[in-house]
């Protein structure tokens, strides 16, 4: 940043150290600091601009205790690595405003506190990945250097439909499975192969906030349809837009309240899609780590008439840096699915696939799953005893069999998009349950991940934080 646009104006309007401060915020807002970047000293400044130190010194400290600059020490003082993103545009902030933890720059590169749809990377199996891509490299280096196919990598295919016949009860061949660039790289293909703009679809309220972001920019148009203990409200939807031509839902751990979509209800929405013609994107995410009992079986296992568009990813079971999915299409759809893959930009390079595909076939998958299930059966535990004896006059969890994340409502009148706000500032990543909703609800919450906690007193000491900010507002 040239100090040239502090463009300080001395003798009128507000203070100088406000008007240093101001101008440092609207650096750092419209992205011209970024996190971590050394910002000059009190005193070279003072120099520099030919003032008191005293007078950069208060613009300093105000800057530091809203959490904008961190100081430290000899090492000087930087813009802080942990600030919200805010220099967004307009149409950004009126969705997500700056107060959203979820917009957290992670410049770091570490785990933040709660952040959600992170599996534990302290248990990932470092050394054993690190020896299959190099085998992947060495020994698939004339066919990385062909054109991929845009469909996935063959053997990768093969061993997600193995996967899922086993884990999932999903009958399917590898002709029907499609490797896509992330979850939006496979609703992007379903909206390419099936969809239209200005298509109606249902969409669990709350639901998944990035999902539906991308839908409703893909030009189609969502109906937000309520949940309750037994997941998506069918009835409901079949009330707003019973001819609706999709719907969005994430039966096996509702995405984010927590709870299965029941199995009256899972055929009360095959019957509808049946009879409408219409599609059912079925987001299995984290369908893996299931604490009490044995996994789920997908609805996809009960689609007798290929009405359902199965979704993976293994973002949540392996590393989010990976950015690879998957579909499932119904046998029927396949060749419309192979013609919109053609003009797709596809999941990228190989080599990152068939590290999977081996990793899957030598059953490191499966050993790493029934790892993480225990693991995260414990440090679940730690965040939820944190919470109840920390915060439980204020926060409640909301009971859950599975995931990777906790649900705490908030027993007071106390707004969750400025609580979030306040966290973030704290370098918290807890998000609103607000900002997963279509329409307004009377009562908050806050959404916590918790794979990255490791001992009881990492959770506790992430709460007591949590707990201070609950208390200042």
């Amino acid at each position: 940043m040239d100090l040239h646009d502090l463009n300080l104006h001395r003798g009128q309007g507000a203070p100088i150290y406000l008007q240093l401060y101001q101008r440092y915020r609207e650096a750092i807002e419209g992205g011209k600091l970024q996190p971590g970047d050394r910002v000059p000293s009190v005193r070279s400044l003072a120099s520099e601009l030919s003032l008191a130190c005293g007078t950069v010194e208060m613009a300093y400290q105000m800057l530091v205790s809203e959490g904008y600059f961190i100081a430290r020490g000899a090492a000087g003082t930087v813009v802080s690595p942990r600030l919200v993103k805010l220099n967004e545009s307009p149409s950004a902030k009126a969705s997500c405003p700056d107060a959203d933890a979820s917009r957290l720059a992670n410049s770091v590169g570490e785990a933040l506190p709660f952040q959600l749809g992170l599996p534990a990377l302290d248990a990932f199996p470092r050394k054993t990945w690190a020896r299959m891509a190099g085998r992947t490299l060495r020994t698939l280096e004339t066919i990385a250097m062909t054109y991929p196919n845009p469909a996935g990598y063959e053997p990768l295919r093969r061993a997600i439909a193995t996967y899922l016949g086993i884990s999932r009860g999903i009958t399917c061949t590898h002709e029907q499975v499609f490797v896509t660039a992330g979850y939006r790289g496979a609703l992007e293909l379903v909206c390419r192969a099936l969809l239209q703009p200005g298509d109606v679809g249902w969409y669990e309220d709350p639901g998944y906030m990035l999902a539906r972001q991308f839908l409703e920019h893909a030009g189609v148009r969502l109906m937000p349809v309520p949940v309750d203990e037994e997941g998506l409200k069918v009835s409901e939807g079949l009330r707003q837009a019973r001819h609706a031509r999709f719907a969005v839902v994430t039966p096996t751990h509702q995405s984010p309240m927590g709870m299965a979509l029941s199995l009256p209800r899972r055929l009360e929405l095959l019957d509808w899609a049946v009879r409408s013609n219409g599609w059912i994107i079925e987001d299995d995410y984290d369908s893996e780590f299931r604490y009490m009992g044995r996994p789920l079986p997908a609805l996809k296992s009960l689609d007798r008439d290929g009405r359902v568009l199965y979704t993976g990813t293994f973002s949540k079971v392996l590393f989010p840096g990976l950015r690879i999915a998957y579909l499932v299409v119904p046998a029927s759809q396949v060749g419309r699915f192979r013609d919109a893959v053609e003009i797709f930009p596809g999941p990228g390079s190989i080599f990152p696939q068939a590290t999977i595909a081996d990793f899957m076939e030598q059953g490191h998958f499966s050993r790493h799953l029934h790892k993480m299930r225990s693991l995260y059966a414990e440090r679940r535990d730690h965040l939820v005893d944190a919470l109840t004896q920390i915060s439980g006059d204020r926060l409640q969890v909301q009971p859950q069999a599975g995931g990777i994340h906790v649900l705490a409502h908030l027993t007071t009148r106390q707004n969750d998009l400025l609580i979030a706000g306040a966290a973030a500032s704290r370098g918290l990543a807890v998000q609103p349950l607000s900002h997963w909703r279509m329409r307004a609800a009377p009562q908050g919450g806050l959404l916590m991940g918790f794979a990255n906690f490791a001992t009881p007193q990492e959770a506790a000491a992430a709460v007591k934080e949590l707990n201070a900010v609950l208390h200042e507002h």
